[in-house]
């Protein structure tokens, strides 16, 4: 599983409709191992099975024939749809939900049932965006164990904005901003941006006010004396903090820190 990693409007969703043959690039290359994107776009779509970040469904359809409908689509002939949606269905365990109406499942329902449907045809590669938008803390989990199970047989792409979403399954990662390409490595190198970089300081609520605008403030915690706040800094911040270890979410906000101070550091801005 490759993760795709990036905050709101940096290109991720532009970039996977680009390689999914929704949009045209204005420039550049893209290479399927030897088949030329560009030149060859309908046996890209044989390989891709595609999840986008928005997607609609007929209500009043059922995810069987919600499935033999998209199958259709597809060009699927009847008995290979035949075969191949219990088996999905069962997948992403919507079997029992298989004969309800598609209107009434909840939103981590929709999103099983939409990776169900880009399965259709066996694809080799395997396109999410942002997958766990919008759902709750379990749901969220059920999703990424999946996309984990399911990279066993075939390459995930996974877009998203959450750090979390990449951290436990992905074994390399790109980080997108602006449209630009920041970073391309393993977890653990990404990790290593923030390394002697973040500290835990206490503070009193007036000095917290005053910090507020002159530190990379990552997280506070409300005391009773005041605020324990996780801070990145080149320094030790106010000559008292202690040394924190760095995590992957540290190492992402080190690299997406564009101002002043990371551009002297030689941060790619």
């Amino acid at each position: 599983m490759f993760g795709l990693l990036g905050p709101n409007g940096a290109g991720k969703t532009t970039l996977m409709r680009i390689l999914c043959t929704l949009l045209e690039p204005t420039a550049g290359r893209i290479m399927f191992d030897d088949i030329d994107r560009l030149r060859h776009p309908q046996r890209v779509r044989e390989l891709i099975g595609y999840l986008p970040q928005e997607f609609g469904f007929f209500k009043r359809l059922n995810a069987r024939e919600y499935l033999d409908f998209a199958g259709g689509m597809k060009g699927l002939s009847a008995a290979e749809r035949r075969r191949q949606i219990p088996e999905l269905l069962e997948r992403v365990n919507l079997t029992d939900a298989a004969r309800r109406p598609v209107g009434g499942y909840s939103g981590g329902m929709k999103r099983r049932l939409g990776i169900a449907q880009a399965l259709l045809g066996q694809p080799q590669v395997l396109v999410v965006d942002e997958p766990t938008a919008g759902l709750d803390p379990e749901e969220r989990l059920r999703l990424r164990n999946l996309l984990a199970e399911l990279s066993v047989e075939r390459i995930v792409l996974l877009s998203t904005h959450v750090v979390a979403d990449v951290e436990s399954a992905c074994s390399r990662i790109a980080a997108l901003d602006r449209g630009r390409l920041k970073f391309v490595g393993s977890p653990s190198e990404l990790m290593k941006q923030a390394v002697g970089r973040v500290w835990h300081l206490d503070v009193n609520p007036e000095e917290y006010a005053r910090l507020q605008g002159r530190l990379k403030i990552i997280s506070a915690r409300r005391t009773d004396e005041g605020f324990a706040l996780r801070v990145l800094s080149d320094n030790n911040p106010l000559g008292r903090g202690a040394a924190a270890s760095a995590t992957l979410e540290d190492g992402y906000l080190c690299l997406m820190d564009t101002g002043p101070a990371a551009q002297s550091r030689g941060v790619p801005a």
